[in-house]
């Protein structure tokens, strides 16, 4: 295989090197495009664009793999937390014991908010949205911590990283705890990281908090199954603001933002919604399977299908099970969680959705986990948040240590050409 690609254009022939990742991916290197043809390239969403190289995530939307590190997800929803991936997918391997540990440690001791941030709190009304709270509490952090990261000293970048990882998880429960009119809580550092999470989110004031450890193993998983995704919306976010030398606190803000949206980390709200939306006209799964199918009806399912997953969403296989055990063990009666057990039910054995694979997602089955849990609709995006942090972070570090250039995408102009300008009078 030639490992030059070849463009042939007004007569005109240019060569472009061909690059080749680990996992055997192909990729036409065009940095000398511009200078060398005066053309650039066109190509809307970025599908067909690889903006970076990368050694953090591997996915394969064909086969359904996704790794962290090289890393199976299936191994790691397994056999590590959620602690331990983070690391891994920040620092790059497995942590020891004596570095979890230490890892750990050094978390509890940073994971202290100002007290002040309570009043930024306080200037929120019950109605804001949780997502924009939680961007704008990750971007007033700055103002707490307001010197820039030193990416050549490996201390001050892991003292960086220690800090968002304790304080962020204080912002989710405030945020959440804001939202359902709950006193603020800090936790208890006798916990583990993700069972400290449940504590802050769900102690009541007048009750002795109780571990309940098939709900924790379950917000665990998830917390995994999200953590990263390769260069999604939020994570290319986070990279190109970065690009820019803005603090990590002002990228993760920048991505929390991007991910609100109900095209990405807004989407197990939207099923929810849509289930919602189901029940009160009645509960009838078939007949939205019906309007599903229909290319006329402005119906959308959601939940189901993927954007890159073109097989079954690796993810969505190992929370079906986790979904399972929490509706199984909480013994909940919910009519929105049944019509979504109806709903995944039919579409499992549904030729068109078979044919089509548009199989249940991981928004679909985090939605109804995230319900049985007690969680609202409207936190269910700031969770996403929670478990992609450790992703963002490892992004963000990978592209500073590479030293990346500044983000600055081309464009083909299509306005008007040069006019005149006509006086005010003249108009």
């Amino acid at each position: 295989m030639s490992d030059k690609a070849i463009l042939e254009y007004g007569g005109e022939r240019y060569e472009f090197p061909v690059i080749k990742g680990t996992e055997d991916e192909l990729a036409i290197d065009i940095k000398t495009l511009r200078a060398s043809t005066g053309m650039v390239t066109i190509d809307p969403g970025y599908k067909n664009t690889g903006s970076c190289e990368s050694a953090i995530t591997f996915l394969n939307g064909e086969q359904g793999i996704l790794r962290y590190r090289g890393y199976s997800i299936e191994d790691l929803a397994e056999k590590a937390d959620f602690l331990e991936v983070a690391y891994l997918l920040i620092f790059g391997e497995l942590p020891n014991k004596e570095q979890l540990e230490k890892f750990h440690n050094d978390i509890k001791e940073e994971s202290q908010v100002d007290e002040e941030m309570k009043k930024i709190l306080d200037g929120f009304p019950k109605s804001a949205h949780p997502m924009g709270v939680l961007s704008s509490l990750t971007s007033a952090l700055v103002a707490f911590n307001p010197s820039c990261v030193d990416v050549a000293s490996e201390s001050a970048m892991y003292n960086s990283i220690v800090r968002i990882l304790a304080k962020f998880p204080v912002l989710v429960a405030w945020t959440m705890r804001k939202k359902k009119g709950l006193p603020l809580d800090y936790g208890d550092d006798t916990l583990g990281y993700v069972e400290n999470i449940h504590k802050m989110m769900f102690k009541r004031p007048n009750q002795e908090y109780k571990r309940d450890r098939i709900a924790i193993d379950a917000l665990d998983k998830l917390l995994i199954l999200h953590a990263d995704h390769e260069q999604n919306c939020s994570t290319s976010t986070v990279r190109i603001v970065g690009s820019s030398h803005a603090g990590l606190f002002a990228s993760l803000s920048a991505g929390i933002s991007a991910l609100w949206g109900p095209l990405h980390g807004g989407a197990n709200q939207a099923v929810l919604e849509m289930l919602e939306a189901i029940e009160a006209d009645g509960g009838d799964t078939k007949k939205y399977m019906a309007k599903a199918k229909d290319k006329n009806d402005p119906f959308r399912l959601m939940g189901f299908g993927h954007r890159v997953y073109k097989n079954f969403d690796p993810r969505a296989r190992i929370i079906k099970k986790s979904a399972d055990e929490v509706l199984g063990n909480l013994g909940i009666e919910d009519p929105i969680l049944d019509i979504a057990k109806g709903l995944e039910k039919e579409a499992l054995e549904d030729k068109y959705f078979v044919d089509r694979k548009l199989y249940p997602n991981v928004d679909f089955y985090s939605g109804i986990i995230y319900r049985a849990l007690g969680i609202p609709t409207e936190m269910f995006t700031v969770m996403f948040a929670l478990g992609r942090l450790p992703g963002w972070i490892a992004q963000w570090r990978e592209m500073r240590l590479r030293k990346e250039p500044i983000g600055r995408p081309r464009q083909v102009y299509i306005g008007e050409n040069h006019r005149d300008f006509v006086s005010l009078e003249k108009r």
